[in-house]
């Protein structure tokens, strides 16, 4: 556990589920609720006056959407992680969220326990995200526009080195930095270096970005090889 709470802002229209939310974060002893909004519209304020590290993201509300306020969030230069809460595990808007920088999703119905350690999983920089999910997104996504989405993902990856790309595959594949390393045969210093390198090339937020733009350029099959 972090010495420092993470600081949580829930955003969800259902005043019941924030309440709930926030009975089941609170008293977790690592997780401070710094704040609730109801709609996305209340987002950018909200954030600016409570700077939390992580915000819990409902996806539909009614004046302005969780995807909507998730891309204008992580357009800003000190832009907290998101993690978005669904009732679907394989929605468009879920890969739209994923898609627009969110870290990672939840399911409403999600054991406490588990959505706290999302929580703090995602605060400690990594996307929770699990490669059987991921793969069953990819799915749900393939088909649609496949074929300029593909030849736009490849023109990005193309910025990349040979090692970078091999990293940026790996990553597709959900492995962990250390699993990386053993892979390619290379520091877990130097993976999480080529990783760094990825994101800021790429002008990508996270490894979950990084896996979906790996599997629209056709370097993953839907098993996620």
């Amino acid at each position: 556990m972090s010495a420092t709470p993470i600081r949580l802002l829930l955003v969800d229209d259902d005043p019941l589920v924030r309440a709930g939310l926030a009975l089941m974060m609170g008293g977790s002893g690592d997780i401070e609720i710094v704040g609730e909004a109801a709609d996305g519209d209340q987002v950018e304020d909200a954030v600016r006056r409570t700077r939390p590290d992580v915000v819990l993201m409902d996806i539909r509300m009614p004046s302005v959407d969780g995807l909507t306020a998730t891309r204008s969030l992580r357009e800003r230069a000190d832009a907290p992680e998101v993690v978005v809460l669904t009732t679907f595990h394989a929605d468009e808007q879920v890969l739209h969220a994923l898609r627009a920088g969110a870290a990672g999703f939840v399911l409403k119905d999600t054991p406490p326990a588990e959505i706290v350690d999302a929580v703090r999983r995602v605060a400690a920089g990594e996307p929770v995200l699990s490669p059987a999910v991921t793969r069953q997104l990819m799915r749900h996504a393939a088909g649609t526009a496949a074929d300029s989405r593909q030849e736009r993902a490849r023109e990005r990856l193309a910025a990349l080195g040979d090692r970078e790309r091999e990293v940026a595959v790996a990553v597709g594949r959900g492995l962990a930095n250390a699993q990386i390393a053993a892979a390619l045969f290379m520091s877990v210093a130097t993976v999480k270096t080529h990783v760094s390198r990825i994101l800021a090339k790429l002008g990508l937020n996270n490894r979950v970005q990084i896996a979906l733009l790996a599997y629209d350029a056709g370097l993953l099959d839907e098993d996620g090889h």
